[in-house]
């Protein structure tokens, strides 16, 4: 047995010491044709997450952090004398932006208020104006914020446009319900470390054949990073291009096999479940959540630092850590705040277990609870 920590921050999540123990394996060299199958069928269940069909969409494997897909689906998927959108309400989104500007893209950085939902009719108006996007990017759930943004709704009006829209999954993605098609999403994307509840190191695309097919013609600009050459090299051998992280892949199938035997509904409703503990741990000491209830993802809570003397959320944090829970600071620019999630192998007594001791942190070291501002 491991010591179990609870982590509380936005991933890598609490890992089942089975996931742990799968990367325990013989030396293996990936090109043989058992290394080979279990790839294939981690391709396989990757789709199978977002309820996409296998004649129309497939699952990319790279060997990174969830930055890495943001990076390949940006500089793979934009033909040429073509732009981005980036429809830009949070941090991860403008991470989008930087990559972007780092590649010379042309682009639009459409810039929206970080604690609210797009506003629809300002998206179609930069579409209508703007013919020659051909991809839209955005970001399913910002957990520097906890914000959910209207996946569906802004596919609907990308598609009305002709562009392909990618969707930045990688805090919702085998969590909340995923359904491809139906959310117009052409391409979504996530970590292991994640949704999955498996290791960090191994992160995957999923998108349309056809369009990544169509990308082959369009310019190169990374080498390591492009999605055709990835996808092409799969289908011909069933392997990375390049050397996969062997035992991270044993892990993500172990957690694969656990995340089908929980089944999507009832692996959601525990997500629920701790989430809704984190809100009413939160509100019961007094402090407030950034952004409001009806547009939250239901899995980060970002919570306003008090207005106390003695707040300071080092001390709080090396307090909680020392008894087994991390908590994570916030990422909005200028704005004091601390993050609580709810991803990851926890349930809801690990969340009162956490309160009782957060608490014992605020009175040591003289917070006044509750907190006021």
């Amino acid at each position: 047995m491991v010591k179990r920590n609870i982590l509380l921050n936005p991933g890598p999540a609490t890992t089942t010491d089975t996931v742990k123990m799968a990367q325990i394996v013989p030396d293996i060299c990936p090109r043989e044709k058992e290394f080979v199958g279990i790839m294939r069928e981690l391709e396989s269940d990757l789709v199978k997450i977002v309820h996409g069909d296998p004649e129309v969409y497939t699952a990319v494997l790279f060997c990174g952090s969830g930055t890495i897909n943001m990076d390949i689906c940006l500089n793979s998927l934009l033909p040429e004398n073509k732009k981005i959108l980036v429809i830009n309400n949070g941090a991860y989104s403008s991470r989008a932006v930087e990559i972007c500007e780092y590649y010379q893209l042309p682009h639009i950085n459409l810039r929206l208020p970080v604690d609210r939902q797009p506003d629809l009719k300002v998206v179609e108006e930069v579409l209508e104006s703007n013919p020659d996007i051909a991809l839209v990017y955005t970001t399913h759930h910002e957990t520097g914020t906890g914000l959910l943004n209207p996946v569906r709704e802004i596919g609907a009006l990308v598609h009305k446009y002709q562009a392909v829209f990618v969707v930045d999954t990688t805090s919702t993605y085998a969590m909340r319900p995923i359904h491809i098609a139906e959310d117009n999403i052409d391409f979504c994307m996530a970590s292991a470390q994640k949704g999955i509840m498996g290791m960090t190191g191994l992160s995957y695309i999923v998108g349309r054949k056809a369009v990544i097919e169509a990308s082959a013609a369009y310019p190169k600009r990374s080498y390591y990073c492009n999605l055709y050459l990835q996808y092409d090299y799969f289908k011909q051998h069933g392997e990375m291009h390049f050397t996969p992280p062997v035992q991270v892949i044993y892990a993500a199938k172990q957690a694969l096999k656990e995340y089908f035997a929980e089944g999507e509904q009832a692996k959601w409703e525990r997500h629920t479940r701790v989430f809704s503990a984190i809100r009413t741990g939160l509100e019961k000491l007094g402090f407030r959540i950034f952004i409001s209830e009806d547009i939250q993802a239901g899995l980060v809570a970002a919570a306003l630092y008090p207005n106390d003397p003695n707040w300071e959320f080092e001390k709080i944090h090396d307090y909680c850590y020392e008894r087994g829970f991390t908590i994570y600071p916030g990422k909005v620019e200028k704005m004091g705040m601390f993050r609580l999630c709810a991803l990851g192998a926890i349930d809801e007594k690990d969340i009162q277990d956490f309160f009782v001791v957060f608490e014992e942190a605020l009175r040591t070291y003289g917070v006044k609870v509750p907190v006021e501002y």
